[in-house]
């Protein structure tokens, strides 16, 4: 079941936890993919907009992993 942002700081913590996966790994596991997929699926599009500026900011490498919505 996806994650649903209702708040800046949902997605704040989604980034902290990128950031910190790939930290220790080369890649994002499938399961953190989809989850973020689904976040990105049924968030309101502020939220959408606002988790692609912080993950451009904070952790580009991961943008590969989730198509722009924006």
């Amino acid at each position: 079941m996806p994650y649903r942002w209702k708040s800046k700081v949902d997605v704040d913590e989604t980034i902290v936890v990128m950031m910190n996966v790939l930290e220790k790994n080369p890649d994002m596991p499938n399961w953190l993919i989809v989850t973020i997929n689904g976040s990105i699926a049924d968030s309101e599009k502020k939220f959408v907009e606002y988790f692609f500026k912080e993950t451009k900011n904070h952790v580009p490498k991961a943008l590969k992993y989730f198509e722009s919505r924006e």
